[in-house]
């Protein structure tokens, strides 16, 4: 996997720490607590201050407000990186990514945000989607909202209500309009019970008869208003791309298991190593060049659209599409990754000690996501086609 350099030192305006907190030290915290994580149902706040100090939640903070506006295919390595360690935590820290959506607030808005320093962690829960009471000057907002990933260490916390944005006419037509608030207002209800991605910590969130001015919504998805090269880069699909990132990780961490699988001792009831079999040869040699294949065009298709903005050219519908299309890609690639390489690792796999089945479950959990469900190969098709996608697309 390719260096990850790109990172900010605490010397370059990372979070203060006694020893020197890198990208290699993250991960392998990671790797040593990810069973803490799960157990937490959270990655806490002190591995949230770690991921801070190499830059982790400043990568999409606007360079107007000490931001390093990292281009994407970068912090997508570092998400796959993390992911390698743990899904979970790779899940979170891809949440660095969400001030690309906070770049559609007014600029005095976003002053206020990153007036603390640019390190912080924005979160938030959108869906169901809750009627907002239209009062002067902004909204009053009520509601329950699910998957809230991350909550436990956001220092701001967005919702989905609906309003005029959500309901007229447009290009913003049919887009939620969301709420932002300080993480102290929004209210956590710990119920996140699942069989993957446990860590996450995707709790549901309360909010009970809170004002908010029109100047702290914003319509997801929406133009920017930072006149930076990323804030034009498509924001829901490089959400799509973020979290397809932690299923590349756990399909690198799947195949690096199995492969060390291969040179083992002999079963006890006498049956060739598995290096010896010609089945898991060849099903070894499939799925690494399925990782492979997904991952290039995952990148691939990233970096041509950084390119394109780099030229100071826009996006087109084309290359947007792609994004999307290489993310879902990616994602069911991976997790196909992850089931054969758990069928190959055999009755071993099914015990809790062996990380083999909990990198399948995480993976299951990723493409269910609706930025990567199938649906996502409609809206593909549609593009390709030439025919209006049937929902918001790309």
């Amino acid at each position: 996997m390719e260096s990850s350099s790109v990172l900010l030192s605490p010397e370059q305006g990372g979070s203060a720490t006694d020893e020197p907190v890198t990208l290699e030290s993250v991960v392998a915290e990671v790797a040593a607590r990810r069973e803490e994580f799960n157990r937490l149902s959270h990655v806490p706040r002190d591995m949230i201050e770690k991921m801070k100090a190499i830059g982790i939640f400043r990568a999409t903070t606007p360079k107007r407000f000490g931001g390093s506006a990292m281009p994407p295919a970068d912090f997508l390595r570092i998400i796959e990186r993390i992911s390698a360690a743990d899904g979970s935590a790779g899940w979170v820290a891809a949440f660095g990514s969400a001030n690309t959506y906070l770049a559609a607030l007014p600029l005095e808005t976003q002053a206020i945000i990153y007036a603390n320093g640019p390190d912080q962690v924005s979160g938030g829960g959108l869906y169901p989607i809750q009627p907002a009471q239209a009062v002067e000057g902004g909204w009053e907002v009520n509601g329950r909202w699910r998957f809230a990933s991350g909550c436990k260490g956001a220092d701001w916390l967005s919702v989905g209500i609906g309003g005029t944005a959500a309901n007229g006419g447009g290009p913003n037509a049919g887009k939620p309009l969301t709420a932002v608030f300080p993480a102290s207002a929004v209210q956590i209800v710990e119920n996140w019970n699942v069989v993957g991605m446990q860590g996450t910590g995707s709790h549901d969130l309360v909010v009970d008869s809170k004002f908010v001015p029109h100047a702290w919504t914003f319509v997801r998805g929406a133009a920017a208003t930072v006149d930076e090269p990323l804030y034009r880069y498509p924001t829901v699909a490089y959400q799509a791309e973020v979290h397809a990132a932690v299923n590349l990780g756990l399909a690198r961490a799947a195949l690096d298991i199995i492969t060390e699988m291969a040179g083992g001792t002999r079963t006890l009831m006498g049956a060739p190593r598995l290096g010896d079999r010609a089945y898991y040869r060849i099903d070894l040699g499939r799925a690494e060049a399925m990782y492979r294949s997904a991952r290039a065009f995952f990148y691939e298709a990233a970096e041509a659209v950084w390119d394109t903005l780099m030229a100071g050219d826009p996006v087109s519908l084309q290359q947007a599409n792609l994004l999307r299309l290489s993310a879902t890609n990616a994602a069911h690639a991976c997790a196909d990754v992850v089931q054969q390489a758990f069928k190959l690792g055999g009755t071993n796999a099914i015990y809790n000690t062996n990380r083999l089945q909990w990198l399948a479950r995480d993976a299951m959990v990723v493409i269910q996501h609706a930025a990567l469900n199938e649906a996502n190969y409609d809206g593909a098709g549609a593009v390709f086609a030439g025919i209006e996608p049937v929902t918001p697309y790309p």
